[in-house]
C-alpha cells in the first residue's frame, strides 16, 4: 500500500487572529506550525503533502514555506475560492467568505488519490497522532478515523472557539460529532453558546474533534452529494459554512461511513488569536529543548 498524503487546510481567512496565521513563525528558527505537523507526518510514513490555500497567498505560501520542502518531500497545492461551487449554484450577492472545510476538502479532491489525513494548518496535534494515524490509513481497513482530544484542553483563555464534540460507541465508533462554534472556558468547565443565545454547560472532559481526520477517496462523492445539500439550504444565507465535522456526523448518521475514533498521548495546542501565540512560541521551544524536535528542523 502506497503512503499516504497529508492535506493541510491552509485557506483560512485568520480574521481573529489578525493575520495569515498559516505561516506566522513560532519556531526558534522561523518554523510554522504547519512546519512541525509536516515533519510529524513524514516521520510517520506519510508520504506527499497538499497544501489547501488561496490564490490571494500563494505567493508568500510557496516563498516562505513550499520552498522548504523542496528535496524532502514531494508537494502540491489545491485552492480554495468562494466561487468553487457545484454547476447550478452561484455565490449570492454580499457573500465574502469560502464555505467552510467541507467545501476546502472537496476542492482538493483532484490532488487526491489514495488515503489521506485531513489536518488545520494552525493546529499543533503532536506526532503520535500522526503514527496513530499513519498507521490506521495503512492497515487496509476502509473505515475512516478521527484522532480525539479533550475539550479543556484545547480551549482559549482569550476567546471563544469551535469544537465538535463527539459521542463514541463502546467498540470505539464514531457515533456521532456536532460543531460548536461558540465555546468558551468557564472556572475549570465550559459552556457552549448556542445559536439561539441559549448557554449549554459542559464538564471539559468531552472528546472533541480538531479536523484531524483519516479518510479514503470513496468520502468525496457523499461529500459532495452534502455540500449540495447544504447549498440548497443555505446557500443563501452569507455567513453559513459547512463544517467538515458536521458532515461526517451526517454521514455516518445515514450509514454511508464509519469512523474509528483514535487517542493520542500528546496535546494539542495552536494559534485561535493573536495572544495565544506566546504560549505556543513558548511550548514548541520546551519540545526543543526536551529534545523532541531539532533546534532547526530543516537543517
Amino acid at each position: 500500500m502506497s503512503a499516504p498524503t497529508l492535506l493541510v487546510l491552509a485557506a483560512g481567512m485568520g480574521s481573529r487572529y489578525g493575520g495569515l496565521k498559516q505561516i506566522d513563525p513560532i519556531g526558534p528558527h522561523g518554523e510554522a506550525i504547519l512546519d512541525y505537523s509536516v515533519f510529524d507526518a513524514m516521520r510517520a510514513g506519510f508520504g506527499r503533502v497538499v497544501f489547501l490555500i488561496r490564490h490571494s497567498i500563494e505567493d508568500a505560501f510557496r516563498a516562505t514555506v513550499g520552498a522548504r520542502y523542496h528535496g524532502r518531500v514531494p508537494i502540491d497545492y489545491a485552492f480554495q475560492e468562494l466561487e468553487d461551487l457545484p454547476v447550478g449554484f452561484a455565490v449570492p450577492e454580499g457573500r465574502t467568505k469560502p464555505w467552510g472545510t467541507t467545501q476546502a476538502v472537496l476542492c482538493a479532491a483532484g490532488a487526491i488519490d489514495g488515503q489521506f489525513a485531513v489536518i488545520n494548518a494552525d493546529d499543533f496535534y503532536g506526532a503520535a497522532s500522526y503514527r496513530a494515524l499513519a498507521a490506521h490509513l495503512q492497515s487496509g481497513t476502509s473505515d475512516f478515523a478521527m484522532v480525539g482530544f479533550v475539550l479543556r484542553k484545547t480551549l482559549s483563555a482569550f476567546g471563544s472557539v469551535a469544537r465538535g464534540i463527539c459521542s463514541v460507541s463502546e467498540d470505539g465508533m464514531l457515533r456521532t460529532v456536532v460543531e460548536h462554534t461558540k465555546i468558551e472556558p468557564e472556572g475549570d468547565r465550559a459552556k457552549s453558546t448556542q445559536p439561539d443565545g441559549s448557554l449549554l454547560p459542559l464538564t471539559g472532559e468531552e472528546l472533541v474533534s480538531m479536523n484531524m481526520w483519516g479518510f479514503t477517496p470513496a468520502l468525496f462523492p457523499a461529500l459532495r452529494a452534502d455540500f449540495d445539500r447544504f447549498l440548497r439550504q443555505s446557500g443563501q444565507d452569507l455567513k453559513a459554512e459547512c463544517y467538515l465535522p458536521n458532515s461526517v456526523n451526517t454521514l455516518v448518521g445515514s450509514g454511508e461511513a464509519r469512523v474509528r475514533v483514535l487517542s493520542s498521548p500528546d496535546a494539542w495546542f495552536g494559534v485561535t488569536y493573536r495572544e495565544d501565540r506566546e504560549s505556543v512560541v513558548a511550548r514548541i521551544a520546551e519540545l526543543v529543548r526536551s529534545g523532541a524536535y531539532p533546534e532547526q528542523l530543516w537543517a
